[in-house]
């Protein structure tokens, strides 16, 4: 059983930085793509970012384009989320998944997730 616990989450001004980080239990950690989904009230789950098992390759949502990174630390089973220039509507809950394959810059994402960290951008 793989456990995903995300943290970093909080409430910061539009304009704002934060930094997300989930951590997994599994020691094959490498193995696997890692994504960030979000989820506003009332919308469905959506993608944000996804990174390869080896960190070379990543992918984005178009809405975050250029102020989002995703990297990962796999000696420490990490994969972090750096947002800057955050807008109000980056507001919503931040989930950690693992994928089931990322391939041709397309992720599929896997059965487990984290419990989420919330993050919330006023104007």
């Amino acid at each position: 059983q793989v456990q995903l616990v995300e943290s970093g989450g909080g409430l910061v001004q539009a304009g704002g930085s934060l930094r997300l980080s989930c951590t997994a239990s599994s020691g094959t950690f490498a193995f696997y793509a890692m994504g960030w989904f979000r989820q506003a009230p009332g919308k469905e789950r959506e993608f944000v970012a996804a990174i390869s098992g080896g960190g070379a390759s990543t992918n984005y949502a178009d809405s975050v384009k250029g102020r989002f990174t995703i990297s990962r630390v796999n000696a420490r089973n990490t994969v972090d989320l750096q947002m800057n220039g955050l807008k109000p509507e980056d507001t919503a809950v931040y989930y950690c998944n693992r994928g089931r394959s990322f391939s041709l810059g397309i992720y599929y994402p896997g059965d487990y997730w984290g419990q989420g960290t919330q993050v919330t951008v006023s104007s």
